[in-house]
This record gives structure tokens, C-alpha cells and sequence, in this order.
């Protein structure tokens, strides 16, 4: 059997070139090729100028590649190259189908590691300055989404924890509300909504769950949506 290279999921993070940790970086500036997402940032590309480029986005809403498609080129790929990359927005392991790939490169017998990347619940609460924990009002925290697979979605098991962070949650606002107010949370729970988290275009919003449940404006890019005690504004917080 011919030799094969190496396959690398990295986290590209959030959104801004520089929020990639050094380990990614480095390994985008010395890959053959990069597979990456939609949510990727053409200045994230420029830092493997050196690399083929394969666009394998998967947006929701949007025609996309196949699991299956992008399994099968990361197998084909490290059969032709030493260092591959699969670029993801935030972490691989959150979110990120990394299970799906990480089967097909073993069953393949090819070598894999991962680089773990910020997660954009963090870098949203970093870019609002609301911590998702506070003493004596938040000690549990939950990263879920509605959106299980095509067409379908869940809300019937939402986690009951004192801070929720909702991923792709700007077509099911509506639903998580309802379901939150129904199951007795008050409706002036404070809700951060950020959309394009750390890129020249983000754009935060404050509103209460009972507004929520009346739906969101139109995004023009990835939604997440932050509900709980913990994200009630501070007395002196400036208002950005």
C-alpha cells in the first residue's frame, strides 16, 4: 500500500484570522491542501497561500457537499499528500460532524489529529462581556442546537441548565422561546443575540425571552442566541 500523509481537523474559531490558535496557524502555513467550511473567512485562506483550496461548506438552508463527499476527498486527498488539512469554523469536536470524518480516516487507516479551536459561544461571550457563568445566579452552562439533521428539529429536549447558548438558532427563535416560557422560565429573562461573532460585521443584540418569541430579524450570517440570568447587563456596562 502506497504511503499516506496526515489528516489535520483544525478550529479555525469564530471568524477573525487571529482568534486560530498558533498550533492551527502553523500547520495551515505547511498543508498541500485545505479542506474548509462555508463559515471560513477568505483572510483565515490567507494564511496557506502555499495550499490547494477545496470549498466543502455546509450551510444550512443551502445546497452543500455531502458528508459522504467530504469523507471520501479527505481520504483521497491524504493518499496524494502528507499534510491535510479539514478547516472547521469554532471547535471540530463541537458541532462539527468530526465524528463522521474521524470514522472514515480510521476505517482507512489514516493517521489523524486534532486542534481544538474557540468555540464561538466563548468568543461571544468575550465579544459581550457577559460572562455565561456568575456566582450565586449561574453555575451550569449548555451548548445545544435545534437542528439534529436536514428538515428536522428537536426543542421537545431542551437542557434545563442555568445558561443555554443556542448554535444556528436564528430559524428556530421562535420555538425555543415558547418552549423556555412554557416550561416556567420568566419572560424577561435577558437573551444575547450575536450574529458574525469577531468579524468586521457583528452585530449584537439585547432583547428578553418574551421578545424572542416574536422571532428575529433577518441574519445575514451565523446566529447564535445566549439565554439566561447570567447575561443580565451590569449596572456601569457600556451598551455595545
Amino acid at each position: 500500500m502506497a504511503a499516506t500523509g496526515k489528516v489535520y481537523l483544525i478550529g479555525a474559531g469564530p471568524g477573525a484570522p487571529d482568534l486560530i490558535t498558533v498550533r492551527g496557524a502553523r500547520l495551515l502555513a505547511q498543508a498541500n491542501v485545505v479542506l474548509y467550511d462555508a463559515l471560513v473567512t477568505p483572510e483565515m485562506l490567507e494564511l496557506c497561500p502555499q495550499a490547494e483550496k477545496i470549498a466543502v461548506g455546509k450551510r444550512s438552508g443551502q445546497r452543500s457537499t455531502a458528508q459522504e463527499v467530504i469523507n471520501r476527498l479527505l481520504v483521497e486527498c491524504a493518499h496524494r499528500h502528507a499534510i491535510v488539512v479539514r478547516l472547521k469554523g469554532g471547535d471540530p469536536m463541537l458541532f462539527g460532524r468530526a465524528d463522521e470524518e474521524l470514522r472514515a480516516l480510521e476505517e482507512a487507516d489514516i493517521a489523524v489529529e486534532i486542534v481544538p479551536g474557540i468555540t464561538t459561544a466563548l468568543a461571544a461571550a468575550a465579544a459581550t462581556k457577559q460572562p455565561l457563568t456568575k456566582r450565586g445566579v449561574a453555575r451550569s452552562v449548555a451548548f445545544f442546537t435545534s437542528s439534529t439533521a436536514p428538515e428536522q428539529a428537536d426543542l421537545e429536549g431542551l437542557p434545563h441548565t442555568d445558561t443555554m447558548v443556542q448554535y444556528m438558532g436564528g430559524r428556530e427563535a421562535i420555538q425555543t422561546a415558547e418552549r423556555l416560557l412554557a416550561q416556567g422560565r420568566p419572560a424577561d429573562t435577558p437573551v444575547v443575540i450575536i450574529e458574525n461573532c469577531s468579524r468586521d460585521n457583528e452585530r449584537i443584540t439585547r432583547i428578553t425571552l418574551a421578545a424572542l418569541a416574536h422571532g428575529l430579524d433577518q441574519a445575514h450570517g451565523p446566529v447564535l442566541v445566549m439565554i439566561g440570568q447570567a447575561l443580565r447587563m451590569r449596572t456601569h456596562q457600556p451598551h455595545g
